[in-house]
């Protein structure tokens, strides 16, 4: 298994090597992630503002429903409607957490529905995510000028992925501008498990050798401690320690997943003009492990939405 990690010049290696592999990190065949602009200044500030800071970092380091929903298009996955968490269940959840986490599947859905043009059901669920966000009193998220720009620009994808893309980005701002930062993070641990779910689900085990969608679900392993320190953050409240011996049973079975990395070689690319990092990096995930891992996803994500 090969990958490219690409940085802009003037980067601190470790920190983009670590945000690289996770970030769109490459899968079999040697593909390139995309460049990653950070600013990492913080001289002279205080304790206080280094601590937004990293906590920002951590949050940004995270998959976005509608970049979980791509990568399983870009495997090459099918699209399985009965996969998603039908929208007939949204008055079940009433209280703030089962809304927050819903939150996050319903817009994991409505962007899963939106790359494969369902075009009803995108409308669907982005009704249903409204109604997560309007119960956790998530001010002008989702509006319904949103829903009626969707149906007039239902065959127009670039417009369809811009009101995807501000959905999840409106609503965790206001959580996180509004003093919520646990609600924001559950919010991101539902769509991030929901994207996991549609992935492990679709993966066809008479094909698993080289299968490019088990080779994005192994990349998540990095990712289980990310959404470990984000929730960590938010440590002593209840719905999200339950989160949190949630998401270590699935470490436990990541950390069953080697991943050995060559060291890393920089190499100028004259084309973009940016430095290519090239590293050989080696996994083992076998079919056994990837059931294991599997049915734990499906059993905490099924505790979401039932």
């Amino acid at each position: 298994m090969n990958r490219q990690f690409r940085i802009s010049s003037g980067i601190g290696i470790a920190i983009v090597f670590i945000l690289g592999m996770f970030l769109f990190t490459c899968c079999k065949g040697g593909r390139k992630a995309p460049e990653v602009n950070l600013e990492v200044d913080i001289s002279g500030k205080e304790a206080v503002i280094q601590d937004i800071k990293q906590a920002e970092k951590i949050f940004q380091a995270l998959p976005s429903p509608l970049e979980s929903a791509m990568l399983i298009k870009s495997a090459g996955a099918r699209f399985e409607e009965k996969l998603l968490n039908p929208v007939s269940n949204v008055n079940k959840y009433i209280t703030n957490k089962s809304m927050a986490l819903n939150l996050g599947v319903y817009t994991c859905n409505l962007s899963f529905a939106s790359l494969y043009e369902q075009t009803q059901l995108l409308i669907d669920y982005m009704n249903a995510a409204k109604k997560m966000a309007d119960g956790l009193g998530i001010l002008k998220a989702i509006e319904q000028e949103d829903i009626d720009r969707l149906e007039e620009n239902i065959n127009n994808s670039e417009v369809i992925m811009d009101i995807v893309s501000q959905t999840f980005m409106n609503s965790n701002s206001y959580l996180e501008d509004n003093g919520q930062p646990a609600t924001a993070a559950i919010v991101l641990t539902g769509g991030w498990i929901e994207g996991l779910y549609i992935s492990t689900q679709l993966v066809d085990m008479n094909d698993f050798e080289g299968n490019k969608l088990v080779g994005r679900i192994i990349d998540q392993k990095l990712s289980v401690d990310i959404l470990l320190r984000l929730l960590d953050g938010s440590k002593g409240i209840a719905a999200v320690d339950e989160l949190m011996a949630e998401v270590e049973k699935l470490k436990k079975v990541f950390d069953k997943i080697r991943i050995d990395t060559s060291a890393v070689k920089p190499e100028y690319d004259p084309d973009s003009e940016s430095t290519v990092l090239k590293s050989e990096v080696q996994t083992d995930m076998t079919p056994a492990v990837f059931m294991e891992l599997s049915a734990v996803v499906k059993e905490i994500r099924n505790s979401f939405v039932i």
